[in-house]
């Protein structure tokens, strides 16, 4: 293309030298000469004619191609701008690719620097994990070292008790043949089966207050608890009494007023029952119980001696009780001579001689009492001298005037019942047995 070029540039530069030529005048000439010389001249401008004839097909073949040239340039051109622009567009291109290669490079440097904070930290891990699991196993070689240390020092504990307990145990048995010798029954005691059975049969609750009322037969255990529960003898709800004794199940009577937690279980007695006297505290299962309250007469049975030993045991409150003092106490009055319908025995003389036979009664009870309780060799206690209907009488809050007649006919009813409701409030660690004193 820069030949092509080139020669275009050529001929340009020759148009102007022929129009010069062709364009210069004649000089004067003789006829001849000049014929001549025009001749010459004609000749020389057919010539110049046909050289610029020539000249001019030269000129536009030339012009042609110089047309062509210039249409190839322009094809040139464009071709070249085709060939910049793709040359442009593959800079781009290889900008764009070096930028991706770039980015894809800094990406790549990030990921290696992240795995290669993964790997550091998963080794710092697992350097730590290591070290925890050496500290473990020091700790529990250590573990191990005490255990075996406390084993044997358990182990030789252990000896040491089986051999105070084998000791125990023949003191124990030496106990139990002197026991037997001098007539002293052994103490059972109740499995985890046998207490949870009892407390079943005897619908025990969590949250109430449970007395069992216990006592040979015929003692007057069912007025009592009439009596306690502000109940009279034959009335709807109450305790089954009679003459002989009518109690020969284990009766669950709950107070008649729900506001207040107690239930009494009237016991049958030992000699309604074909159950030695030993055996009579763990057969009723009287060990489930919250508190006992036991009737006596003037001389203790085994079965009392029995449940006051095993009450002991079983850290259980146990109240001995002489009811019916108003029966004994009229019964005294009759062997001193005294008949109701004898006109002889005016109200001051009978009440002095009530009062006589109370002091007299309530004075050989206790001494009776504290004398049983040292032939069974057990701890002295108080015992409460009751009469059902004044205990009925205090339960409903009709008590007399300090000092009156009638306050003089009470003994230990109120003792007994503030006595049983502090034992049970102090128990149950509330103060609804103190409720019960409002009754």
């Amino acid at each position: 293309m820069g030949a092509v070029v080139s020669g275009l540039v050529a001929v340009a530069a020759a148009i102007p030298s022929l129009i010069r030529l062709f364009s210069r005048p004649p000089a004067p000439d003789p006829t001849h000469t000049e014929i001549v010389k025009t001749d010459k001249l004609v000749k020389e401008t057919e010539e110049r004619e046909e050289s610029a004839g020539i000249a001019k097909q030269e000129a536009d073949r030339l012009a042609k191609e110089a047309d062509m040239n210039t249409q190839r340039a322009q094809e040139a051109q464009v071709a070249l701008d085709a060939a910049r622009a793709e040359a442009e567009r593959f800079r781009r291109e290889a900008g764009d690719e070096r930028i991706a290669a770039e980015r894809a490079a800094e990406v790549a440097k990030e990921e290696a620097k992240r795995r290669e904070a993964e790997i550091r930290e998963e080794a710092r891990k697992a350097a730590e994990a290591v070290e925890r699991e050496v500290l473990r196993r020091e700790q529990l070689a250590e573990e191990e070292n005490r255990r075996a240390e406390e084993a044997r020092r358990l182990a030789e504990e252990a000896a040491r008790v089986a051999m105070e307990e084998a000791q125990v145990a023949l003191e124990a048995k030496a106990d139990l043949e002197r026991q037997l010798r001098e007539g002293i029954q052994p103490i059972v005691m109740p499995t985890a089966a046998e207490l949870e059975d009892a407390k079943r049969r005897i619908g025990y609750q969590e949250g109430l207050y449970h007395f069992a009322v216990a006592g040979v037969a015929g003692s007057g255990k069912s007025s009592l608890i009439n009596a306690l529960r502000g109940m009279r003898n034959g009335q709807a709800g109450a305790a089954a009494t009679g003459i002989t004794e009518t109690t020969l199940t284990v009766a669950r009577l709950p107070d008649p007023d729900p506001k207040h937690p107690f239930v009494w279980y009237d016991i049958p007695g030992a000699g309604t029952l074909k159950v030695e006297d030993w055996l009579y505290f763990h057969k009723q299962g009287l060990y489930v119980f919250d508190a006992l309250v036991v009737l006596v007469d003037n001389r203790f049975t085994k079965t009392d001696i029995a449940i006051l030993r095993n009450a002991r045991l079983f850290k259980i409150p146990c109240y001995i009780v002489r009811s019916k003092a108003d029966v004994h106490i009229r019964n005294i009055m009759r062997e001193r001579g005294y008949e109701s319908d004898d006109e002889e025995y005016d109200v001051e003389d009978r009440e002095k001689l009530e009062e006589q036979a109370r002091d007299f009664f309530v004075k050989e009870t206790r001494h009776n009492v504290q004398q049983n309780l040292r032939d069974a060799v057990l701890p002295q206690q108080r015992v409460y001298v009751v009469s059902n209907s004044k205990m009925l009488s205090a339960i409903k809050g009709n008590a007399p005037l300090a000092n009156s007649k009638k306050a003089k006919k009470f003994v230990d009813e109120y003792d007994f019942l503030l006595d049983v409701l502090r034992d049970a409030d102090r128990r149950r660690g509330s103060g609804a047995a103190a409720n019960q004193s409002s009754k």
